[in-house]
């Protein structure tokens, strides 16, 4: 149960970096974004969260993959599973149960979960915070005129 316990949180510590670095892309272009003016403040707010989503979208990815990969060097699922739909089903909580780990890695699928859970959250919050920095500067720009 220690192997399990350490390698998911090796691959969740992971996976928290990348959330973390993808974080700093999201802040940096949402700023960016946020101080071009324009006359269409609503192309300004839909260019903002396109961009805040698919960032967040591409590191959810990229922890998929990580997973997966851990999951390929462990030997975590049985042979002929499709490694990156096995970490999908984990990681999003969807559990159809179609594929399990194998008996001395049981814990992974949970401790996947976690990680997903986690940093779907952390995400969620994150889109909530730009959003409410896109309208504040957006009113405070109106307020101007």
């Amino acid at each position: 149960m220690l192997r399990q316990i350490l390698v998911g949180a090796a691959v969740s510590l992971g996976n928290i970096a990348i959330h973390a670095l993808l974080m700093a892309a999201v802040i940096w272009a949402a700023r960016t974004a946020v101080a071009v003016a324009t006359f269409r403040q609503s192309l300004r707010l839909i260019a903002v969260m396109m961009a805040t989503v698919s960032f967040l979208m591409a590191a959810h990815l990229a922890e998929v993959l990580v997973w997966a990969l851990a999951y390929a060097i462990v030997g975590v699922a049985p042979d002929d599973t499709e490694l990156i739909y096995f970490a999908f089903v984990n990681y999003t909580t969807l559990g159809y149960g179609d594929v399990t780990p194998v008996e001395r890695w049981h814990l992974l699928g949970p401790m996947t979960a976690m990680n997903g859970v986690l940093l779907f959250g952390w995400s969620t919050a994150v889109i909530f915070e730009v959003l409410r920095r896109v309208m504040t500067t957006t009113r405070s720009e109106e307020g101007r005129r």
